[in-house]
């Protein structure tokens, strides 16, 4: 396999690491992109990114701690708003506690591998995400819509859902029950699968929901290249299948911190 090849294997997945920790899909691939030129330049990096996923988080991270790439406009200007007010939030944590949240939880780095692309220790990666997990714990409880069609999964999820103390408004196994019950019940958030048991689509059903409200989204499925195509805006937040709880929890606290949200009632 060429180095191109194993590089393009990690890219989507540092693309999605890229826009959860700067708040923009234009913001983070402007990093990202920032960070492959750099690998194009230098033989050595390039062929120790290329065998090393590790490797290429750590040189993604030392070009996007400098702050010095220049960005350009965004595609979609109704994006500004969110994006500025994620830029905001993401203000008042420190960079290196949701780095280290982001590596530990939704991109699953060992906290040794996490220390060695951060340059610290795994006692102070232990700390960095204690610390995250407590400045993004304040968010209020909100309504959520599950749109999954695995019975155990479903109940997997509406107990961690409840657990956090929020409010679950009806589990959706098809993309017309989960349209269904979001105009009777809007939520606050979604947690939505992508391949629905009457053979609809999560990602259909979903953007039929951002037709009927502002709603943030967190993908949860087996098929995460079916969303990482580079094709359309992706999702912020993407939990691949089969998942670990802390690994929804450190999404949900995400997704509601950037969030205006509707409370549970």
């Amino acid at each position: 396999m060429s180095v191109s090849d194993q590089i393009a294997i990690q890219l989507p997945y540092l693309r999605r690491y890229a826009r959860a920790l700067t708040g923009s899909q234009q913001s983070g691939d402007t990093y990202v992109r920032a960070t492959l030129e750099a690998a194009l330049a230098d033989n050595a990096l390039r062929e120790q990114i290329a065998g090393n996923r590790a490797a290429l988080y750590a040189a993604f991270t030392r070009i996007w701690s400098t702050g010095h790439v220049e960005g350009t406009a965004p595609e979609d200007p109704a994006a500004v708003p969110r994006e500025l007010a994620a830029q905001s939030r993401l203000a008042t944590i420190a960079p290196a506690h949701r780095q280290a949240l982001l590596l530990t939880t939704v991109e699953e780095f060992s906290h040794a591998d996490c220390a060695t692309i951060l340059g610290t220790t795994t006692e102070e990666v232990d700390a960095l995400v204690s610390q995250a997990v407590r400045e993004i714990e304040g968010e209020s409880a909100t309504r959520v819509l599950i749109i999954e069609d695995e019975p155990l999964i479903s109940m997997q999820l509406e107990g961690l859902v409840s657990d956090l103390g929020h409010t679950v408004v009806g589990t959706a196994a098809t993309r017309t029950q989960a349209i269904e019950i979001f105009e009777r019940e809007p939520a606050g958030l979604v947690l939505a699968d992508i391949q629905l048991a009457d053979g609809s689509s999560g990602i259909d059903a979903v953007e039929d929901l951002l037709k009927l409200g502002d709603v943030p989204v967190i993908f949860i499925t087996a098929y995460p290249e079916r969303l990482l195509t580079g094709e359309r805006p992706e999702p912020t937040y993407l939990v691949t299948k089969p998942f670990q709880e802390n690994t929804v929890r450190a999404a949900i606290s995400q997704a509601l911190f950037f969030t205006e949200r509707a409370p549970a009632s």
